[in-house]
């Protein structure tokens, strides 16, 4: 990652501090720690892979950077002997973050698209849909005007310059636009423009078909994940405060598309910008200092942050036009689209990964009655927000998801012809 890369998440790290930690804040969480950094208040998760190992720790670093710039009393401990000691760097927080290995089930919460068969056999009929196959043949010449600027990476040919490639083409030269000086030539602001929305329709074709559930996986695993940790916030009363997820953009325009985000802003079909977040707030509209006792005073909404400047904004979920649902509305709508089990999972896949295996000899009753034993584990599932005094309305949770960018992998084995309803955005809307 580079430089830039770093400091923006840095800075939407700091935001989420500003709006979640810091004492003048309407929205701080009651009872969080604003400048200490205390493990059992913060969860943080991303997949063993670089950049989002990378992406979430930028981010943490913001949340709670080092002690000295805060409170230099804070950042100092006093030994028997009377002297003094702190953490190196002026105080450094070393925040936890649990590294998810791709062996672990703990890795689909958050990567819920990758090692799934069901998805590469979904995502191979979209590259052989009408619609797919007419965009390769109408942006051939475009793509191919390219191949100057891309012959150098270490595995194009020629032969790569098309439509299937469209995000990988778009990211590399939009990268390449911001930090390399010794380009070739300019791209024009037209060309790079048409180079991402042809990006954002292949991109949100992949990701999401309503008649194709398939395509959605690594939203649905995602959206599992966050009701998972929501309603363990309630279940212990908010002991948690907050929790980050660091994932890539795939699962962003899958979680869109299945939560119904595209009804409420046709932006929500293109790609998000680098380093933006997601974030789902449980709150309670009543005038309370504890965490609300009864679950009919709960509430959900979600936030959305494109890219690593901006405010948060708020968004309705599920097509309900509301914005903000009871948590008894969140969770129907939950198990309606979500998937909430590591069996359910490998069941919808059809994976191979070796930790499917318990589950393959049993039978949907006994995977289906062994309880949450196959869930996201108390120990994984990161819980989220205590109180968060707002006026009237207090904010009792958050779970927020930050992205970047990965290369899409080769495509799978292919699909016979077929038509693509996807509702992927013929016009390529840029993301919100």
């Amino acid at each position: 990652m580079t430089n830039l890369g770093f400091q923006q998440n840095f800075q939407v790290g700091s935001s989420y501090r500003e709006r979640y930690l810091a004492a003048e804040s309407p929205l701080r969480i009651l009872n969080i720690s604003e400048d200490r950094y205390i493990p059992s208040q913060i969860y943080a998760s991303a997949p063993d892979q670089k950049i989002l190992i990378n992406t979430a720790t930028a981010f943490l670093q913001g949340l709670y950077p080092p002690l000295d710039e805060l409170d230099a009393q804070l950042s100092t401990q006093t030994l028997n002997n009377g002297s003094t000691v702190q953490n190196p760097l002026n105080g450094y927080q070393y925040v936890f973050l649990q590294g998810a290995d791709a062996d672990s089930p703990n890795t689909i919460w958050i990567k819920g698209d990758d090692g799934c068969p069901a998805l590469a056999t979904a995502q191979s009929g979209f590259e052989n849909s009408r619609e797919f196959q007419s965009r390769m043949q109408s942006t051939q010449d475009f793509y191919g005007g390219f191949w100057d600027l891309l012959q150098d990476v270490y595995d194009y040919t020629p032969a790569k310059m098309n439509y299937e490639h469209a995000f990988d083409i778009f990211d590399l030269i939009n990268v390449a636009n911001i930090h390399n000086a010794s380009e070739p030539r300019n791209v024009s602001s037209e060309d790079l423009f048409q180079l991402r929305t042809l990006a954002d329709s292949a991109e949100f074709g992949y990701n999401f078909n309503a008649s194709e559930p398939a395509r959605s996986i690594g939203g649905r695993t995602l959206m599992g994940a966050m009701y998972r940790q929501l309603n363990q916030t309630v279940a212990t009363g908010g002991r948690l405060k907050l929790s980050l997820l660091a994932g890539s953009y795939d699962s962003f325009l899958a979680f869109f598309g299945v939560s119904d985000l595209i009804s409420a802003n046709a932006n929500f079909y293109g790609l998000p910008d680098y380093a933006s977040t997601m974030s789902m707030e449980l709150f309670t509209e009543a005038d309370t200092t504890t965490f609300p006792q009864s679950r009919g005073d709960l509430n959900v909404r979600f936030m959305f942050k494109n890219g690593s400047t901006g405010a948060l904004e708020q968004f309705p979920l599920f097509g309900t036009g509301r914005q903000s649902l009871s948590w008894a509305d969140f969770e129907t709508q939950i198990q309606e689209r979500a998937i909430t089990r590591v069996s359910q999972w490998c069941d919808i896949c059809s994976s191979t990964e070796d930790f499917c295996l318990p589950y393959e000899a049993a039978s949907p009753e006994a995977a289906s009655a062994s309880g949450g034993d196959d869930g996201l584990s108390k120990a994984e599932a990161g819980v989220v927000g205590a109180m968060v005094t707002l006026g009237v309305v207090a904010i009792v949770g958050a779970v927020a998801f930050l992205f970047m960018r990965r290369r899409r992998r080769a495509a799978a084995t292919p699909a016979p012809l077929s038509d693509d309803k996807s509702g992927s955005s013929s016009s390529g809307k840029g993301s919100v």
